[in-house]
């Protein structure tokens, strides 16, 4: 590859100058993406890699797909901004699309920017109709940068402030194999998550809002429960008038391939009364969003409108995407070429001791990876894969428990092709981390 070092180091100081240190760059020479085509992504010195990260799970189609592109043009061309205080027919149309896939009867929509807002916004929902601050999170979770959403985020790493506007208690669960539950089949496991939940219910003062929780966790690194818990979890919740709140944020849309949204894994006693979206609707354009049961969306009683959520050019690339997205069957194409990336990597990982787990579904994959010997996580490994791969030209993701574990997450219309090439280019990547931490 070709590297023009000293362009990227001075943009690099600039940023470090204007810019918050904790506001974290990937690699040991930070990355300026310039330009993106299909599954590839290109940089200011002229690399391309393969993208199997996606701008964090959010360039869910393709880089520059024409029909995103073209209504992004045309709509910006009519009028950029009107606010939700006037009528918007892109708002409507989507909003309706939205409502129908949802599952959620009488479902209202309100359209944010993000998934941090999105989420924000639930629990607002949530606690003003229950009239209660207290939420069940998951450990290991995260929600958000907002300073309600990281009251809520079970892990530590992404959570900077112990002070928060919530009561928040911490679940079992979205974690299948590690810690007190992780030696049981997967019924026992929901069997006691499902105790602990009750046990904990019963230790509460005043009545519970809200569960809320990422079916298969994002950046705890692509962990989930068996299918069924939370269905299992919502027979206990019906029971205390504890409202569901699924965070699709990453697992909608279609990624995890056996399914439209994560919730429809745990569907056995019905939809959620809330799910949040973002990320991958716009393909890159900043659109979130909050479905709910209209008795609940619509409890607030003092006004409110949305200045930037549900603008026109956004909602006009939302709806572009996700049109290509149905009829081109990507969801269908997540399960067929993501069952063959996990095989691959699963046999890559059988000869290697610093992966301890290939986990995921469709193209949402995760490889936890430990110190050589031990079972102990090691985000050492995670960043010498990271610039491993980085330099054989394919970009991961990292998140997990200390950043220990590889996030995987290609664009839904990556080919076979492109699966084996990532697959292998991985590969190498892997095997040169271990023989660097074993000749450390």
């Amino acid at each position: 590859m070709t590297h023009v070092p000293h362009e990227a180091a001075h943009l690099h100081a600039r940023h470090q100058a204007v810019l918050p240190s904790w506001l974290s760059l990937y690699y040991e020479r930070p990355l300026e993406l310039t330009h993106g085509e299909g599954r590839h992504v290109w940089d200011a010195e002229g690399n391309r890699y393969l993208d199997f990260f996606g701008g964090i799970l959010t360039t869910m189609t393709a880089h520059a797909l024409p029909e995103v592109t073209k209504a992004v043009s045309e709509q910006a061309g009519r009028i950029l901004h009107t606010s939700t205080l006037y009528l918007s027919r892109p708002m409507v149309e989507l909003a309706e699309r939205i409502a129908a896939l949802s599952g959620i009867p009488d479902a209202r929509v309100f359209f944010t920017t993000s998934g941090t807002e999105a989420n924000d916004t639930a629990l607002l929902l949530a606690t003003t109709h229950r009239r209660s601050n207290q939420i069940l999170a998951m450990r290991n979770s995260y929600h958000g940068r907002s300073f309600s959403t990281v009251g809520i985020t079970g892990n530590q790493s992404w959570s900077p402030t112990s002070l928060s506007p919530l009561q928040t208690l911490y679940v079992h669960g979205g974690v299948r194999s590690r810690g007190p539950y992780a030696e049981l089949g997967d019924r026992e496991f929901i069997a006691a998550c499902v105790a602990d939940l009750e046990d904990m219910l019963q230790q509460t003062a005043g009545g519970v809002a809200a569960l809320i929780a990422e079916p298969v966790q994002g950046v705890g690194g692509f962990t989930a429960p068996p299918d069924g818990l939370y269905a299992a979890f919502r027979e206990v919740l019906a029971r205390h008038d504890i409202l569901w709140i699924s965070d699709e944020v990453q697992t909608g849309w279609g990624r995890t391939g056996d399914h439209f949204w994560g919730w429809q894994a745990h569907a056995e006693n019905g939809p959620p009364d809330l799910l949040t979206f973002a990320k991958g609707i716009g393909n890159g354009m900043s659109v979130g969003g909050v479905v709910a049961r209209a008795e609940v969306m619509n409890s607030l009683t003092a006004n409110s409108i949305s200045t930037f959520g549900g603008s026109p050019v956004t909602m006009a690339a939302g709806l572009a995407n996700l049109n290509h997205l149905l009829e081109h069957d990507l969801q269908g194409n997540a399960r067929r070429v993501g069952g063959l990336l996990i095989e691959r990597l699963r046999a890559v990982a059988a000869g290697l001791d610093i992966v301890r787990e290939v986990r995921g579904r469709g193209l949402m994959i995760g490889l936890e990876l430990v110190r050589p010997g031990t079972d102990e996580p090691s985000p050492e490994a995670a960043s010498l894969v990271l610039e491993a791969a980085r330099e054989r030209g394919l970009l991961i993701g990292k998140g997990g428990q200390g950043g220990a574990s590889l996030r995987i997450a290609p664009p839904m219309s990556l080919t076979v092709a492109e699966a084996e090439e990532g697959a292998g280019l991985l590969a190498e990547a892997l095997r040169t981390a271990q023989a660097v931490l074993a000749g450390a």
